[in-house]
């Protein structure tokens, strides 16, 4: 099975998250793609705005109707700083017949010289570096001090490419304190969540 595996915070979930996954998906021949929320993400340890309970609820609200599409639990059960190092193997001791992928933008990649344990991240899943049209081509020469040149040159040629979606968690969070319309980024089912649910408010 080829799995991807998409973290982040999910606060809230939204339609560029799920067009990053079905462009991975596609390009890359994903069997399935496990949406994984963090509990707190090591470089943002303010912390998520929305619990772990209604994160996952949107989740859930927005894969439905994707079979192979699923929420992955790991780092909310397991609570605490949600480091990608620790879920790899996690997962990969549950599923060691997978072929590992990890899901992230352009703009993840600047931030890998910071992950905990970069090398064996590296050697668990393979980075799929998704560029959104519009914006420059990533710089994989960042990863030279912790990876070979043959290792660099195999994420780099498993480069996904999406179209440009100029959305962003924290801008949806502004607009909902505004008491803006959410529907054209977000899934209709999670707008009537955070609106039911008095999200973010």
């Amino acid at each position: 099975m080829r799995l991807g595996i998409f973290g982040g915070s999910f606060d809230p979930v939204h339609r560029g998250h799920l067009k990053l996954a079905a462009c991975c998906q596609d390009q890359a021949a994903l069997d399935q793609v496990w949406f994984t929320p963090a509990a707190t993400q090591p470089l943002k340890q303010h912390g998520p705005r929305a619990c772990n309970r209604d994160r996952e609820a949107m989740l859930r609200l927005a894969l439905a109707g994707q079979p192979q599409w699923r929420l992955c639990r790991q780092e909310t059960e397991r609570g605490g700083v949600s480091y990608t190092v620790d879920t790899l193997q996690a997962i990969g001791e549950e599923w060691p017949e997978a072929a590992m992928f990890f899901l992230m933008g352009a703009d993840t990649l600047q931030q890998l010289p910071h992950w905990k344990s970069l090398p064996l991240v590296c050697q668990l899943a393979t980075p799929l570096v998704v560029r959104r049209a519009g914006e420059p081509e990533p710089d994989f020469s960042i990863l030279a001090p912790w990876l070979d040149p043959k290792r660099i040159g195999e994420i780099e040629r498993q480069q996904i490419e999406m179209p440009g979606l100029p959305i962003s968690s924290s801008q949806i969070r502004q607009l909902v304190a505004q008491g803006s319309n959410l529907e054209a980024l977000v899934p209709t089912n999670v707008a009537q969540y955070i609106a039911e649910h008095g999200l973010y408010r």
